[in-house]
């Protein structure tokens, strides 16, 4: 079946009211492909503003949320309160969450099932590091976070997986396009034996990792790359080019 392309914006810890009426500047200028669907990160002080900004073709994600729905949880935001501004999508499982947080498979699972559970959205992030990757690991580790994700969710229908190769992230490698498909293609074998065919035909799995203007095109003509997570390049005006990869 076809799947609808999204693209993604993560701008993670960066900007402020000036700097995110630029992104809206360019973004309402466009002009951005209406086929694919597109979603901005931000971050989480900045959501109502940024929302009540943005074009209405294009949605708001926070970048973090916890798994209840409130309590004595100091400094985070749960899936509720996302909702209550009428935010709609959550990136969890970040490399930077996992990595420099210390998030953990199981943890990044209940924070999946509990933004499911409460309506969101979600794209739930996995990849290897440079150090798996080179030995050999690459299919172990994401189909081990794959796994811990899936044991934990009934519903796949609001599901974006990103595959992000941490060795990617920020650093301006990139994965080839042939790199990156195989592991999409990978996934979805995964995804087809362990929960179901229709999930592994229908779920989109974007790529992410230093995405830009001039790589987004080959990337976006492999068969089972269904977007982007982008992360830098989602603060400039080059975002509107991988917007419009497949036109």
């Amino acid at each position: 079946m076809s799947r609808n392309f999204w693209v993604g914006g993560n701008w993670k810890m960066n900007g402020d009211k000036k700097v995110i009426e630029g992104i809206v500047e360019f973004l309402k200028a466009g002009p951005l492909d209406p086929a694919v669907e597109v979603v901005v990160g931000v971050p989480a002080i900045y959501l109502e503003y940024a929302k009540n900004l943005l074009p209405q073709s294009v949605a708001v994600a926070a970048q973090n949320c916890y798994k209840v729905s409130k309590g004595a949880f100091t400094g985070e935001i749960s899936p509720a309160m996302i909702s209550d501004i009428g935010v709609k999508w959550v990136i969890l499982g970040h490399s930077e969450r996992r990595h420099v947080f210390g998030e953990n498979n199981e943890l990044v699972a209940e924070k999946v099932a509990h933004a499911l559970d409460s309506g969101l959205h979600v794209v739930a992030c996995i990849g290897e590091k440079l150090e798996e990757r080179e030995g050999g690991k690459t299919e172990e580790v994401v189909f081990h976070q794959t796994k811990a994700i899936a044991d934990k969710i009934k519903d796949w229908s609001k599901v974006v997986i990103a595959y992000e190769p941490v060795w990617a992230i920020g650093t301006g490698k990139t994965a080839t396009p042939q790199q990156a498909q195989e592991v999409h293609k990978k996934l979805r074998e995964w995804l087809s034996q362990h929960v179901s065919d229709k999930v592994a035909s229908e779920t989109r799995i974007v790529y992410g990792g230093s995405v830009t203007g001039a790589n987004c095109v080959e990337l976006s003509k492999e068969p089972d790359i269904d977007g982007f997570l982008v992360g830098g390049a989602s603060l400039k005006p080059e975002f509107v080019q991988i917007v419009n990869a497949r036109k």
